[in-house]
């Protein structure tokens, strides 16, 4: 009887939860000699987020596979050096502001008055532009606690690669319960524009292609894309395209399409329209890998998703010498629509003294 007690204790302390914690190590200086820190977030059934005060970067994710194996699920690279490398670089993981996507021409017209950008790609404005908030050191509190959180806070100065009013913007990460939770705020001073959004790379087997994916978008309708892929100003029903992904699909041979907007974008780059009312928490988009049995669903109060297979990815070697490129993952940008400041029928990113920006983004993980 004391042997049983004895195991059964041991069989309680073994299936106890992990204790949900943050911790903080230094992780390398800028080239101006400005500090940066890398914080772990652990809940309570042992899932890690790593994230990085350069650009806000989640610099790995790791989640349980269908055996409770936990794994890397998302790509990126050792070394702060890396992430700032030429060779190497890349949004990997980045938060991205002040626009996300794409700004046609790198120019809007904003109250009348003409807001001329710093071109990044193609002459249009990416990702906020060539030091957009993917390339800055974000202030960060940790929040310890049964849900471990990490604030990063960033304020842009009026005039900052060419955008209108001073921003101050905190993003929140939170870990809880095999999903990570993303809250982005910001306002500004006086009228700009505004669209956040995360840049993460997944890969639920660290290793591989996504071919062999299932994925289901809950999207009924696409901005379809011109020069430079950014939307013609369009909005397009899926049904009949290979943007038809309202029931789980597998990946692979629709990336072989000869539709001439996959053909555009050798994949999948696209703004996806999301089913529902925006500014309600709401399922964006379910992965799923066969392979490894994991599943991430992303869940949003956002109007679109930029969904993307990492058709242009240049290939290189990233976190523990596994190979990246084209096809070795799928993003799931949420966000509002590309050029949404030149396009009146889209969604509005204004943002202004008076109306704030506030979105969430979850991405649960799950296995089968």
């Amino acid at each position: 009887m004391r042997g049983l007690l004895r195991a059964l204790a041991c069989a309680v302390v073994l299936a106890a939860p992990a204790e949900a914690k943050i911790a903080v190590v230094p992780w390398g200086a800028m080239p101006d000699g400005e500090k940066v820190d890398l914080y772990t977030l652990t809940d309570s059934r042992s899932a890690e987020a790593r994230i990085t005060t350069y650009g806000g970067v989640l610099v790995a994710l790791t989640m349980p596979d269908r055996d409770g194996h936990y794994g890397d699920v998302v790509e990126g690279y050792d070394s702060l050096a890396d992430y700032l490398s030429r060779e190497k670089g890349g949004s990997y993981g980045a938060l991205l502001g002040r626009y996300a996507n794409r700004i046609a021409g790198a120019h809007f017209t904003l109250e009348g008055k003409d807001v001329q950008l710093t071109p990044s790609g193609g002459g249009n404005s990416i990702h906020g532009g060539p030091v957009g908030f993917g390339k800055r050191v974000w202030m960060a509190t940790p929040h310890d606690g049964r849900s471990p959180s990490l604030t990063l806070e960033l304020t842009s100065a009026d005039g900052d690669q060419g955008f209108p009013g001073t921003l101050h913007t905190t993003v929140t990460y939170t870990l809880t319960a095999n999903t990570l939770r993303i809250e982005y705020r910001a306002t500004s001073d006086k009228p700009t524009v505004a669209n956040l959004s995360n840049h993460s790379f997944f890969n639920l087997q660290n290793q591989g292609d996504i071919r062999g994916y299932e994925v289901q978008l809950f999207a009924d309708a696409f901005t379809p894309a011109g020069a430079g892929l950014v939307p013609t100003g369009e909005i397009v029903p899926v049904a009949g395209t290979p943007f038809d992904l309202t029931k789980p699909t597998v990946i692979g041979p629709r990336l072989d399409s000869s539709d001439p907007q996959m053909v555009l974008a050798g994949g999948y780059d696209h703004n996806m329209i999301i089913r529902g009312r925006p500014g309600t928490l709401r399922i964006a988009a379910r992965v799923h890998d066969p392979i490894s049995g994991r599943v991430v669903e992303a869940w949003t109060t956002q109007p679109g998703m930029q969904f993307y297979t990492a058709n242009t990815a240049k290939p290189v070697t990233g976190k523990g010498g596994v190979s990246y490129g084209k096809y070795t993952a799928v993003c799931l940008e949420t966000q509002h629509y590309p050029n949404s400041p030149n396009q009146p029928n889209f969604p509005s990113t204004e943002v202004t003294p008076a109306k704030p920006l506030h979105e969430i983004t979850e991405f649960r993980f799950s296995a089968k």
